[in-house]
Order: structure tokens, then C-alpha cells, then sequence
């Protein structure tokens, strides 16, 4: 890259983070975090911000946070940026788990220690903070499986929504397909990319319903796939004939419970995750032990357990 070009990256990398910073109380010590998120569409990235941010309050640090818009190049310049600026921690949602890692290197080298969050990084980073995405993708597929079972005679077509562009969302897929593996009748006949965007998933999911008639069951991989697919259910008139099953809460969700075509959700606890990462961050900044994998339980909610959760998502 020339000296030129990567002037301007950083530069346009700077403004963005000076735009979308977030400050809690002003530290006292002068400590600054930064957070790199994937987006700021999905509701659960933005309870994870809350999360974080209140644990930075709480902390009297400063955060700030940039929003990647679901770009791993992105990441990785504000990563640079982040080390140039010497901020004290950086927190990281890594959209690629391989392709963040020299960055991470690259703040290690700096004395930053920085925290990943969600997806797994096998890399130079001090604490992985989140939920194994593999296992409660097995064990999501396993409550389906027993669904098959129980409700369709052990036989069921199965459709996927997913996010290719997102490493998560493809280990929760692989988990799911292990999970189903219980049942040899139930087989997947089709996977559409919504490209971890609601519209765009959306229009995927009403084309695999439209394109498959005899789906009973569509698996959804994270938030906006849920959110597209439910929507999409509806609009095709499918809400008879498909159960939906996925990831993440939200009020569409919450009403297909209620109206019984959403059978179960995996809900995780995306603010729980972000306290636990600034609070983990300030463990290392005081040089305490901090545990190197801090998991956040999840929770399959279903209609006899949706009640909890109706006042977080009116």
C-alpha cells in the first residue's frame, strides 16, 4: 500500500471514529477504551454498546465505539488507528476471525491488550468474551430435531437463513447441522445469504419459501435473518405451514411466538457481553487476574418462557 494511499484510510478511519465516539465520565486516570463493532443495525450489537457503555460509566473511563458496517478491512484500519492514537484497551466483534489477527498482533506488540467478543479469535488477544456459538448452534439443533420428532414424524425439509460474509453465523450453521444429524429424515434443502441485513434476508427467505413449498421448518442464523424471515413468512401467507426456529429476540420475533409459527430462539445476553469485556479490560489495565474465556449463558426461549422478555423488546 502506498505511504499516500494508506494516509487517506487512516485519515477517513479517524473521522469515523471521531463521529461515532462515544464518551462515558470523563476518566480520571485518562484511561480510553475503544470498542470495534460489526454494525450498528442489529439490535443486538446496539444493547452490547449499552452494555459497555455502562460498564465504562461505572468504570470512569472513556469509550468509544466504531461501527464497521459489517467491513473486516474497516476493523482492522480502525484497529491501526485505535494503536496510533494509544488507546489504553481495545474491544473487538470480529467480522473475520482469521483476517483480525495480525491487527491484534499489532497492538499486543503496542501493550494494548484487547478483548474479543462473540466470535471466537484463536489469536494474540487477552480474553475471549461471549457464548460458544458451535455448541449452542448443536444445541438449537437438537431441540429441533426433538421437534421433528415429536410433530413431524421424523421427517422434515429444512431451510436456512444465513449470513455467509459472517464467520459467527456459519459456525452456528455447522452446529445447527450437527444437531439435526440426530435425525437422518430431516435434511437441509436449501441455504439463502441475507448477508446479515434485514432487507436483504428478507428477500432471500421470501424466495426460498416461494421457491420450496414444501418446507416445514426455516433455521435462522442470527438477528436480521430472523427478523427477514419472519416478515418474509408472513408475506408469503406461510405461517401455516413453516416453524421457524433462529437466533436473537426482538418484538417480530416475540409476535411470532405469540402467533406460533416462531418455535424457538436462541437468546443471548449481548449487554451482559459487553459489560463483561470493559470490565475484563479493566482487570488487565490494573493488572489483575482476569480469566482468559468469560462465557455469557444463553437462553432458548420459547412460547412458555417468552413472557421474561416482553418489556425489553415493546
Amino acid at each position: 500500500m502506498s505511504a499516500a494511499l494508506h494516509f487517506r484510510r487512516m485519515t477517513a478511519v479517524l473521522l469515523s471514529v471521531s463521529l461515532l465516539a462515544v464518551a462515558g465520565t470523563a476518566a480520571a486516570a485518562g484511561k480510553k477504551i475503544a470498542m470495534v463493532q460489526i454494525n450498528q443495525e442489529a439490535l443486538f450489537f446496539t444493547q452490547m454498546d449499552q452494555g459497555a457503555q455502562a460498564a465504562a460509566k461505572a468504570a470512569g473511563v472513556e469509550l468509544a465505539i466504531f461501527n464497521s458496517n459489517n467491513d473486516p478491512s474497516a476493523q482492522n484500519n480502525a484497529i491501526e488507528t485505535y494503536i496510533q492514537q494509544k488507546v489504553d484497551a481495545i474491544l473487538v466483534v470480529a467480522i473475520d476471525v482469521n483476517g483480525i489477527k495480525p491487527a491484534i498482533t499489532e497492538a499486543k506488540k503496542a501493550g494494548i491488550p484487547v478483548v474479543t467478543i462473540d466470535a471466537i479469535v484463536d489469536g494474540d488477544n487477552s480474553v475471549q468474551v461471549g457464548v460458544d456459538n458451535k455448541k449452542v448452534g448443536e444445541d438449537i439443533g437438537k431441540y429441533t430435531a426433538a421437534y421433528i420428532k415429536t410433530n413431524l414424524g421424523g421427517k422434515a425439509n429444512i431451510g436456512v437463513v444465513g449470513a455467509l460474509n459472517s464467520f459467527i453465523q456459519n459456525v452456528r450453521l455447522d452446529g445447527f447441522k450437527a444437531g439435526i444429524a440426530t435425525v437422518p429424515s430431516a435434511k437441509i434443502v436449501a441455504t439463502v445469504d441475507g448477508q446479515n441485513v434485514q432487507d436483504q434476508a428478507q428477500t432471500a427467505a421470501e424466495n426460498l419459501i416461494s421457491a420450496h413449498p414444501d418446507l416445514q421448518i426455516v433455521y435462522a442464523t442470527g438477528e436480521p435473518a430472523l427478523i427477514g424471515l419472519v416478515a418474509a413468512t408472513s408475506a408469503q401467507d406461510a405461517t401455516g405451514r413453516v416453524k421457524i426456529v433462529g437466533w436473537d429476540l426482538s418484538a417480530q420475533a416475540i409476535k411470532g411466538i405469540d402467533a406460533g409459527f416462531v418455535t424457538a430462539v436462541v437468546q443471548q445476553d449481548p449487554e451482559g457481553e459487553g459489560r463483561a469485556a470493559v470490565n475484563a479490560a479493566m482487570k488487565l489495565l490494573n493488572k489483575q487476574p482476569v480469566e482468559k474465556n468469560i462465557s455469557v449463558p444463553v437462553t432458548i426461549v420459547t412460547k412458555a418462557n417468552v413472557g421474561k422478555y416482553r418489556a425489553v423488546f415493546k
